[in-house]
């Protein structure tokens, strides 16, 4: 039974990794008046393109919820969606892989769904889902670029705050992550 059930897995991940696939294709495909001469999709214009390839991620998202596909296809979602100004979109599927997604993958949608609420003036939620995020990190979202982050969106409403996030960091061993925090650091003014 064991060898069974190992056996259905595999093939059900294979089957969601090709369902991915295809619908990465159609993202990879080319619009416009000549087809590429590569092979790949084509599509007669950016539109046609457009609806296709939201309407597959759409499919993979909805069949797939809460494996590392469907997690995958809701970013590429949520990205489509602040392209488009609709934040409002975006956040219900960052908030739809943080609920259901294997933790790497809700990790990044928690920093995403955080910067979506800083574009909306949304401090507040911004702090908190960034505070649960430095709690909890994960293998794709450190706890260091998670408190930089937050020292960003803390920058213009509590200043002092977002120095005593970021002040240690700038110390630290790990090049990238004292670059990053003296960057981030840089940009906020200093109070008396």
């Amino acid at each position: 039974i064991g060898l069974g059930v190992m056996y259905y897995n595999r093939y059900q991940a294979g089957v969601r990794q090709d369902t991915l696939a295809k619908a990465l294709r159609v993202d990879d495909a080319s619009a416009g008046a000549a087809p590429d001469p590569g092979g790949r999709l084509h599509f007669d214009t950016e539109d046609e393109k457009s609806k296709v390839r939201e309407q597959a991620f759409a499919d993979v998202a909805a069949r797939y919820s809460g494996t590392q596909e469907g997690a995958i296809a809701e970013m590429y979602l949520a990205g489509w969606a602040i392209d488009k100004g609709d934040l409002a979109g975006a956040e219900k599927r960052f908030k739809r892989v943080v609920d259901d997604a294997p933790k790497a993958y809700a990790a990044l949608a928690r920093l995403a769904l955080a910067q979506v609420y800083a574009s909306e003036s949304k401090t507040t939620d911004a702090e908190k889902v960034l505070r649960e995020l430095i709690a909890n990190p994960a293998s794709t979202v450190s706890k260091e670029q998670a408190t930089i982050v937050l020292g960003q969106v803390l920058a213009t409403s509590k200043p002092d705050e977002a120095h005593k996030l970021l002040d240690p960091l700038r110390e630290s061993t790990r090049i990238p992550v004292s670059r990053a925090a003296i960057t981030a650091a840089g940009s906020i003014p200093k109070t008396a």
